[in-house]
């Protein structure tokens, strides 16, 4: 439902830190020498309309560079159809590329409906933190605290995973997602498509195997722990994840367009673009629209649209729905080592950052699922941020470089 990348963006060259004093010295001496020659309230008009000139060259100037590095993603990649918006304070843009069905030229919504995959795992880990500062629960509690005998087995032992460990994957939980028939093939895609599970079906499929690691011993992706995740919300409130994520995030924030697609919506309301699923690397793309996503749970079952998630990044990073103990919790990370290999990016709770190439980096959480792959990336307290979704989810290795490199640019260009 995500992947993670072995390496960060390569740095991108920077004008001459003297050329860049020179010019901006020029373009001050000549509106100081321009002001001056004209009465005071001319020039302070004349300030604005540049003022304004500028910011709007700069905006179509990012604009472009996004269509661009979107361009690039269908083309090159071999993506149906995409979309990706910009937001830089209070302003928004959006551009689409390819079409929205395969072999017509359908334009792509501007803010179709989408899966976000694993995106979900930072509105669930939200949930838990609210539960935390509420006194309702702590991230040192145990699963078997709360669920009692939920993990045991092949070495697999819920006594000593931590709610905390299950959020930032480092419980050591096996991943289910490996073991699910339907989803490493076209013809088993096919048979299992609109199959169902419930949570403790697919906990039964992740403990076939060991653990990954002793808890607390390493870090590994795992959709698992964010499932049993779930059931501990469920658990501490009497209530489904998905209904907690629904009174305390979604209609707060008014994400009019966020749900968990359960197995009673399939498809995806209009608009939206056609998904589809690459099984095997030069393959043919199947369409996968109408699914049942049952088997993403906790983990990854929320669908939205580019606005929604937008704002949803925006007020959590603006600590509108977590108080400065709980944003600190969450954005307190640990390296993302794989294969020995440290990553340069970092995990926190349901939260991921990763370096950017001019220096500094960015929260986010992508996601992909049977169809769909999204990337997002936002800096700051949230004022500044993009998210790209594409409607195909490739086979290839490097299938997201180009969407990584789209984030990159945005959150990197000023001009």
């Amino acid at each position: 439902m995500t992947h993670i990348r072995n390496a960060a963006p390569a740095a991108r060259r920077s004008a001459s830190p003297v050329r860049r004093r020179v010019a901006f010295g020029a373009v001050a001496a000549a509106t100081l020498a321009a002001s001056l020659a004209m009465p005071l309230s001319t020039a302070w008009a004349a300030q604005q309309d540049t003022a304004a000139a500028s910011s709007g060259r700069a905006a179509d100037s990012r604009k472009a560079a996004l269509q661009r590095n979107l361009d690039d993603v269908v083309r090159k990649d071999g993506v149906v159809g995409a979309q990706a918006a910009l937001v830089d304070g209070k302003h928004r843009v959006s551009v689409r590329s390819g079409t929205a069905e395969l072999g017509t030229d359908k334009a792509v919504p501007h803010n179709g409906y989408f899966r976000m995959g694993s995106n979900t795992k930072t509105f669930v880990a939200t949930v838990l933190l609210q539960l935390e500062s509420e006194g309702r629960l702590r991230l040192s509690d145990t699963v078997d605290h709360w669920l009692p005998g939920l993990i045991e087995g092949n070495g697999n032992d819920g006594k000593r995973i931590t709610v905390r460990q299950l959020l930032q994957h480092t419980s050591g939980l096996p991943d289910y997602a490996a073991r699910l028939p339907g989803i490493s093939d076209e013809k088993k895609f096919q048979k299992h498509r609109f199959d169902s599970y419930q949570p403790r079906d697919l906990v039964e499929l992740a403990l076939r195997d060991e653990p990954t690691f002793e808890p607390g011993k390493g870090w590994s992706y795992s959709n698992t722990g964010y499932v049993v995740a779930g059931m501990i919300i469920e658990k501490a409130t009497g209530r489904t994840w998905s209904d907690e994520v629904r009174s305390r995030i979604i209609e707060p924030l008014g994400l009019k367009h966020t749900f968990a697609a359960g197995d009673e919506r399939l498809g995806l309301p209009e608009p939206h673009a056609k998904s589809y699923m690459q099984f095997k690397a030069g393959g043919p793309l199947v369409e996968s629209t109408e699914v049942n996503m049952t088997w993403g749970d906790a983990a990854g079952s929320l669908v939205t649209t580019s606005k929604d998630l937008t704002r949803f990044w925006q007020k959590l990073l603006g600590g509108q729905l977590l108080g400065p103990k709980q944003l600190k919790q969450m954005r307190t990370t640990v390296p993302i080592v794989v294969d020995g290999q440290d990553t340069g990016e970092r995990a926190g709770l349901g939260v991921l950052w990763r370096p950017l190439s001019c220096g500094g980096g960015y929260w986010g959480h992508g996601g992909t699922t049977l169809g769909h792959l999204n990337a997002n990336g936002f800096v700051g307290k949230g004022e500044r941020g993009v998210i790209a979704m594409r409607s195909t989810n490739l086979a290839a290795e490097d299938r997201d470089v180009r969407t990584d490199k789209l984030v990159d640019d945005a959150l990197c260009r000023r001009k």
